[in-house]
């Protein structure tokens, strides 16, 4: 009989099913429906999977990478963490409530605060990047560079 239940399991292996996890573990007051959300890519080992996914506005270039461990509960699977991906560290780092502010550099011309060391808006630039003076962080890839 335990031969015959194992057979009837899901099989939950699929970008498919990574996909309706994440959709699944996103907070509610996100407007899912507005966005493309796809699964570059992902690993199983076993009960859990480490997944690569892109969001984007419905129709739009991906706008965003996270990196996501999954794991398996019951017939789906479930977020157990996610890592920031590269756009997001290139934002610079998640406030902790109760921890103290890091410097900020100064606003943009929206209001918004740039990341510490993050040149200003303002910063004289060309197609390759900008010109001395208006200095990208060090290790910081030109506008024009390939990736």
């Amino acid at each position: 009989m335990g031969l015959l239940l194992s057979g009837c399991a899901k099989n939950i292996d699929t970008m498919d099913a990574v996909k309706q996890g994440v959709i699944k573990g996103i907070p509610k007051d996100i407007n899912m429906g507005a966005m493309d959300v796809n699964v570059v890519s992902v690993s199983f080992r076993g009960a859990e999977a480490d997944a690569v996914v892109s969001f984007a506005a419905k129709g739009g270039p991906p706008m965003m990478t996270m990196n996501y461990t999954l794991e398996r509960s019951g017939d789906e699977w479930k977020i157990k963490k996610r890592a920031a991906g590269d756009l997001q560290k290139h934002a610079g780092p998640v406030p902790v409530p109760g921890a103290e502010a890091p410097a900020q550099a100064s606003p943009t011309p929206g209001g918004m605060d740039l990341p510490p060391g993050h040149p200003g808006m303002d910063a004289p630039s060309t197609p390759a990047g900008p010109v001395p003076g208006g200095a990208l962080p060090p290790g910081h890839p030109t506008t024009g560079a390939a990736k």
